[in-house]
């Protein structure tokens, strides 16, 4: 089966502040998540966000939910 249309997706890591628990880490999950097409893995011992997402899901909106939830957030620059 072929798809008619290519599924794009980028990657942004995101340095998380302030998570100090599992229950950190599953807000951190659910503020991203709530984002249509954002995909997160949230590692409480790094303090990072790996999240897989549409071009068209800008860096700030990333941003902009993990301070919903509460924490601080910044892009990693690899």
């Amino acid at each position: 089966m072929t798809s008619t249309a290519p599924q794009t997706s980028v990657s942004t890591t995101l340095a998380i502040k302030g998570m100090t628990c599992g229950h950190c880490v599953r807000h951190v999950t659910e503020a991203l998540g709530e984002i249509p097409g954002v995909r997160a893995e949230v590692d409480l011992a790094a303090a990072t966000a790996t999240i897989s997402h549409p071009p068209s899901v800008g860096v700030q909106t990333l941003v902009d939910a993990v301070a919903e939830a509460g924490y601080e957030a910044d892009v990693v620059v690899a």
